[in-house]
């Protein structure tokens, strides 16, 4: 997976339009080990190096990154296809340690800031200044936000083989679930206070994946609070709001809760929501492997345009 990483960096440099990089989660794959952080002796199956090959390579990027956690580096780390190689907790709390060390600021060789939960949390929840992954910026009058939403059903998938803790997870899933709603809603009142032209939510999470809800699936229920939130919120904002995912690793786009009758659009039960576009992003794992370039221009009705950019066509082998 890493072979490849310098022709996507690369890529991405070369482009004089990139103003920012989003990575939306899942930095290594769902079959790979986890780091086994804060667990002595370190599991043997375990790749303690990995988050710091990674961090590495965001710091190869000339414009400054935002990245959000994904479930294969932290919810899943109890589960057999990833060698049972990490407890979640202590997983993101590296994760944390390492990527997010220093509150209020950008990954990447320029140097941003941004508003950043640990900081900016509202004074009322004291606990949210621990989610210092869940970010805020405004850019040309769009607002920006990144939330720690993971794949899994949002963690709800018990933990296993041997990191069994149904009330600890429980109360993750609670606490942090709740901190992300109220970090959407900070998002968007600054949008309306901006009067901002659109807004843009980064998460890792295929609210709508439809290998999630048949039978035997991880299941989807766990994202309905956040997805009601999310289509109430654009609504009273009016204007577009686009939605960028992972976790299903397929390029695609559409607008999941336009039509509350569909087949996708009754698994949140929502009230319509025409101006929401969802992208789901390309995995590095698939052919072509590929990057998403986003156009803002606020003088336009849409605001936003995309074009893939592939940098390399089988990722499986190598590139280079």
């Amino acid at each position: 997976m890493l072979t490849n990483a310098p022709l996507l960096i690369n890529s991405v440099n070369a482009d004089p339009a990139v103003s920012r990089v989003i990575h939306v989660g899942d930095i290594h794959s769902g079959s790979l080990a986890c780091t086994s952080a804060g667990i002595l002796p370190p599991i043997s199956a375990s790749n303690p190096g990995w988050n710091q090959q990674i961090y590495f390579q965001f710091q190869q990027f000339k414009s400054p990154v935002v990245y959000t956690p994904g479930d294969n580096e932290w919810t899943d780390c109890h589960k057999a296809k990833e060698f049972k190689s990490g407890d979640p907790l202590k997983e993101l709390a590296s994760v944390r340690s390492l990527f997010f060390a220093r509150p209020g600021k950008t990954l990447g060789l320029e140097e941003k800031s941004v508003w950043s939960q640990a900081i900016d949390f509202d004074p009322a929840f004291p606990a949210d200044a621990q989610f210092v992954e869940n970010v805020i910026w405004e850019d040309e009058k769009v607002v920006f936000a990144t939330l720690n939403m993971p794949g899994s059903n949002n963690d709800a998938l018990p933990w296993t083989n041997g990191f069994e803790n149904p009330s600890l997870q429980a109360k993750e899933v609670a606490d942090r679930t709740a901190a992300d709603i109220r970090w959407l809603k900070a998002a968007f009142n600054l949008a309306i206070s901006r009067r901002a032209k659109a807004v843009v939510i980064a998460l890792q999470a295929d609210m709508w994946d439809p290998a999630a809800i048949v039978q035997g699936g991880d299941g989807l229920n766990g994202y309905t609070p956040f997805v009601q939130q999310l289509a109430n919120l654009s609504i009273q904002f009016g204007r577009p709001v686009l939605l960028l995912n992972g976790d299903s690793h397929v390029f695609g786009t559409d607008h999941p809760l336009a039509n509350p009758s569909s087949a996708i659009g009754l698994i949140h039960h929502t009230q319509p929501v025409a101006n929401l576009t969802r992208i789901t992003v390309q995995g590095s794992t698939n052919k072509p492997a590929e990057w998403l370039r986003l156009t803002i221009d606020t003088r336009t009705s849409g605001v936003f345009s995309w074009k893939n950019v592939p940098y390399c066509a089988d990722p499986l082998s190598s590139c280079q």
